[in-house]
């Protein structure tokens, strides 16, 4: 069973992390890349369909290619991140049946038959992978820059030529400038934003 993490872990993970833009020249080895898709990938997914797909772009060369699809405003940041992640989706995931959903052919089928609803759970769960990244990253102790200003069709063109995987978001990852510490923008409350019925 599930127990409550300590304060300083809950800190870390949600009260004291923030989107970094400026980043310290410290590299982020093979190892923590590997450690953290290791712990992203237990995080759930519908049909334990696992759709996301991670390309780590830690080259010049790769950087390079990834420059001209972004957004003016995001260039230095991601320029200048140790690593850029391109959270993107495989629209095939389904071809993992054996694997992932424990040789049920039915879930194959299902997903292979209907490309409308293939693509609203890549789309779906990628953000959720995503979402588990950000997370385990912050576990391992790097800081993540999320964004959407991008150029999608430039992207998925230069990167996944064979057009069924699509890029979802970019995150950047590595060691946060604390002298570059940006500063925490508000949040909606409980009453604005939830309810219990």
């Amino acid at each position: 069973m599930a127990q409550p993490l300590n304060t300083d872990a809950v800190d870390q993970l949600f009260h004291q992390a923030r989107t970094y833009r400026a980043w310290l020249d410290k590299p982020v080895t093979d190892e923590v890349l590997h450690e953290l898709y290791d712990l992203l990938k237990w995080g759930p997914t519908s049909a334990n369909s696992s759709p996301a797909r991670f390309v780590f772009i830690r080259s010049p060369g790769a950087k390079e290619r990834l420059r001209p699809t972004l957004a003016s405003g995001n260039v230095e940041k991601t320029m200048t991140a140790p690593v850029t992640v391109i959270v993107a989706y495989d629209l095939h995931f389904y071809e993992q049946a054996a694997k992932l959903f424990r040789k049920n052919t039915f879930m194959r089928d299902l997903f292979a038959r209907d490309p409308a609803f293939t693509e609203e759970t890549a789309r779906r769960n990628s953000s959720l992978q995503g979402g588990y990244m950000i997370m385990a990253a912050r576990a391992l102790g790097l800081d993540c820059g999320p964004m959407s200003g991008f150029d999608k069709a430039k992207l998925d063109e230069e990167f996944f030529p064979g057009g069924h995987v699509k890029s979802n978001f970019l995150c950047n990852l590595g060691y946060g400038d604390p002298a570059k510490l940006p500063l925490r923008a508000e949040r909606l409350d409980f009453s604005e934003a939830a309810t219990i019925l």
